[in-house]
């Protein structure tokens, strides 16, 4: 099953983001079998980011919760919300990068 992971992070936290960035990113690379896609999300591109999406495969809701309580972004306290919503793709053909 397909879902769309959508981060809010705690206001004024940019440091903290920053500083487990490297961390974050090692820990996405290792879990891309399951994490499709992840990115940051910004109002601008040279904003700090307000959050992240994810497109992550699972068998579950569940699975996908699990899963996102060890990223680092979420072990050090950054995030303020996640939600975690079941995605039905619209199109078949490869469109990211």
């Amino acid at each position: 099953m397909l879902f769309a992971v959508i981060f809010t992070d705690k206001l004024g936290h940019g440091q903290l983001r920053a500083q487990y960035l490297e961390a974050h990113v090692r820990w996405v690379a290792q879990h891309q079998d399951s994490v499709l896609v992840a990115g940051s999300l910004r109002a601008h591109p040279e904003d700090v980011p307000k959050g992240g999406l994810w497109i992550v495969e699972a068998p579950s809701k569940a699975a996908v919760q699990e899963l996102m309580t060890s990223d680092p972004f979420y072990t050090c306290g950054l995030r303020r919300n996640v939600e975690v919503l079941h995605w039905s793709k619209a199109l078949e053909r490869k469109v990211l990068v």
